[in-house]
């Protein structure tokens, strides 16, 4: 008998990724890199963060909104685990 917890869905569009982040004093979390394909791409700058629902991709967390090599990507920090969607 297969259990609805054993099963894990599989969107095209979620990509969980390793991030290298910055936890500050004041329990800010900065993401400074992330690893796509085994290299890894330093994030140029965040420019929002909210909490959010990734419509796309599924799931929500905290949202954010960054550059990576020059295009446009959210960063979703779920629970515990990080996953990207490339914005088009």
């Amino acid at each position: 008998m297969q259990r609805f917890n054993d099963i894990e869905y599989n969107n095209p569009n979620k990509h969980f990724t390793d991030v290298v982040a910055l936890f500050d004093k004041e329990g800010n979390i900065t993401p400074l890199s992330m690893t796509y394909e085994d290299e890894e791409y330093e994030i140029d700058r965040v420019i929002d963060v909210r909490p959010a629902a990734s419509l796309k991709s599924g799931g929500a967390g905290i949202r954010y909104t960054c550059y990576v090599d020059g295009k446009k990507t959210y960063l979703f920090l779920e629970e515990t685990r990080w996953f990207f969607e490339i914005v088009e």
